[in-house]
């Protein structure tokens, strides 16, 4: 006869979708004996750029500017910036043989479709939340991103 399994499969599939909702990478339940914890780890890709080659005369050493930090986007922080409102995987155009939605210098109007961003099999559409000029798109189509990534710029 087989005994039940202390562990409920259900929650288990409720907390890795809580994950994937949220800009979380670990959840950790206890309740009594019993202690689950969901985890993701999240892939980052470091370019490192080749290094510069040496100086001929020794010259005084000017201010070299701060690098930005190893895991900001491009255009993030950007006043212009359409960020995802959900993790997903990004489509720039609603089907594989259509046209893309948006390309650099495309003026959009508010509300305009602009992006997908499919979840869960469901797919979101994601609108100009101003009207202007696409001035860059950073992401490609079939992208995954996540919540709070910047997909492109209008400005």
């Amino acid at each position: 006869m087989a005994t039940k399994s202390p562990i409920d499969p259900d929650l288990v599939r409720e907390l890795a979708e809580l994950l994937n909702q949220t800009d979380l990478t670990e959840i950790e339940v206890e309740k009594g004996d019993l202690r689950v914890r969901v985890a993701r780890s999240l892939a980052t890709t470091v370019h490192v750029p080749a290094a510069a080659p040496p100086a001929v005369a020794a010259a005084p050493a000017a201010p070299v500017p701060a690098a930005p930090a190893a895991d900001a986007k491009p255009g993030a922080g950007h006043p212009g910036a359409v960020n995802s409102p959900m993790v997903g995987t990004a489509y720039r155009r609603p089907s594989p043989e259509a046209k893309p939605f948006v390309e650099i210098g495309s003026v959009v109007k508010q509300g305009e479709r602009i992006l997908l961003v499919e979840a869960m099999k469901t797919f979101n559409d994601i609108v100009a939340p101003r009207a202007g000029t696409v001035t860059a798109i950073l992401v490609e189509d079939g992208q995954p991103v996540e919540y709070g990534e910047p997909l492109l710029v209008i400005e």
